[in-house]
């Protein structure tokens, strides 16, 4: 599709894309963001439609997952508001914020147990741990599926005997950090 044929189609859109936008916000300067980021989008992204199929579906498509992704992120920032004009009650709840630095001092010692490891292991392990696939280790390192799995699991194991004989069992690590067991 070129692109003046792409933005012919896109042009005849217009009206059900603010309609479709307007049913989904109920809002009409909301209706109005969403469709001007579908647009957007759209535009950018033109070269990933495939002629032959549906324009108006992957139109539509593509707003409805901007809309579900603004959605998501308004409800993970659940921001609550308080209207009271006693502050003293915004810190009066029992959950107490702890200090990073504890955690840090913890990272700091579990990176240098990891560099100690033996480096046949170690190296699938921090792979493993950066998001590698264990079929992509295997194919980097030039070692058999098997074998990538098992160094990762004996470098699990050693890590935990390595923290196991630091600090005596993994709930004293959590009571030396300040955190509740």
């Amino acid at each position: 599709m070129s692109t003046v044929e792409f933005y012919s189609q896109f042009d005849k859109m217009t009206v059900l894309l603010n309609s479709f936008a307007y049913k989904l916000t109920k809002n009409s300067e909301d209706s109005k963001d969403l469709y001007q980021e579908t647009a957007f989008r759209a535009l950018t992204n033109k070269e990933k439609f495939r002629p032959g199929t549906n324009f108006k579906a992957w139109l539509f498509t593509i707003m409805k997952n901007i809309f579900i992704n603004n959605y998501r992120k308004k409800v993970r920032a659940n921001t609550i508001f308080d209207s009271t004009d006693n502050d003293f009650y915004l810190n009066s709840g029992t959950e107490t914020v702890y200090n990073g630095s504890t955690s840090n001092i913890m990272m700091q010692e579990l990176n240098k147990m990891i560099n100690e490891l033996d480096d046949s292991i170690k190296v699938p392990f921090m792979k493993h741990y950066e998001g590698f696939k264990y079929n992509e280790i295997a194919e980097e390192l030039e070692l058999p599926l098997g074998t990538v799995k098992s160094r990762i699991f004996f470098a699990r194991k050693e890590l935990k005997n390595r923290i196991k004989s630091r600090y005596g069992s993994l709930e004293n690590v959590r009571d030396n950090f300040g955190r509740e067991r």
